[in-house]
């Protein structure tokens, strides 16, 4: 059999599905330990060429990811944010963000999260989030469902935007990204607005606890696990135009009940927001 036949034929494979998501939550919380040593530590932090934070536990964590990786599947691909990728000579490809929210992990903020992905065939199938300072660990697989600790996680049936809850890290990098005026609509019709951001934001709305995350710039690290795991619990996971795909370099997540809603005012607004 050939390794693309077999990679589709993993797709629908629960078993073996489950067996991968086990597996990265397993690593997740590993990832989280180490982050934990460091956390509200003294530690430095340095500025990336995109003015974004590297720190030590970034680089431990994701070393430890990709040694873990390859131990188990030493032909697989790995994209990490910090040590670039990695060729594989298989049609899996993990893609890992050893801390995701470093910001809020430099700042001394709970809100940050261990990311693994996995794409197979090309097919974001396999997704784990794990908040370690929260002790929150989100996992779901391709057909699989989405769990929240253990316990089946749905998005929230919340078909109003008078009595839905709109999240973004930060309201004004819309604007600065050229999503401004879909932003401020939004921010006007949703009934409460928060900036429980970075991959929190996602989580809470495939948990039920909000019903749309807004993310004007995404990396392709940054939404590997949250496309998976969003459509497992129901909810749409897109980019600004709509389509469903982690390398649309920004994001959307719905608890689908909204989609239609929350896209024709970015529509309206498509002057503005596709700039």
């Amino acid at each position: 059999m050939s390794e693309s036949v077999e990679a589709r034929a993993l797709l629908t494979d629960g078993a073996a599905l489950r067996e991968l998501m086990a597996f990265a939550a397993q690593l997740a919380r590993g990832a989280g330990e180490i982050t934990l040593r460091y956390f509200r530590r003294t530690l430095e932090a340095e500025r990336k060429a995109d003015g974004s934070f590297v720190t030590a536990a970034d680089r431990e964590a994701e070393k430890f990811l990709r040694a873990e990786i390859g131990r188990r599947f030493p032909d697989d691909a790995i994209i990490g944010e910090e040590e670039g990728e990695q060729a594989g000579t298989t049609d899996r490809r993990w893609i890992i963000d050893p801390i995701d929210g470093t910001y809020s992990f430099v700042h001394g903020v709970p809100f940050y999260g261990v990311l693994i992905g996995l794409e197979i065939a090309d097919e974001p199938s396999v997704g784990v989030v794990h908040l370690p300072a929260l002790g929150e660990l989100i996992k779901a697989a391709r057909g699989q469902g989405c769990y929240w600790n253990g316990e089946l996680a749905r998005v929230s049936a919340t078909d109003s935007m008078a009595e839905a809850l709109l999240l973004a890290t930060d309201f004004g990098t819309c604007e600065r990204y050229g999503f401004g005026a879909a932003a401020d609509e939004l921010q006007r019709r949703f009934g409460a607005r928060r900036t429980w951001g970075d991959c929190y934001g996602h989580v809470l709305v495939a948990t039920g606890r909000a019903e749309c995350m807004l993310d004007p710039v995404m990396n392709v690290w940054d939404c590997a696990p949250l496309l998976p795991i969003v459509e497992e619990a129901g909810g749409t996971f897109t980019d600004w135009r709509g389509q469903r795909t982690i390398r649309g370099g920004n994001a959307i997540s719905t608890n689908g009940a909204l989609f239609n809603e929350v896209f024709q005012i970015i529509n309206k607004n498509a002057g503005s927001a596709h700039g």
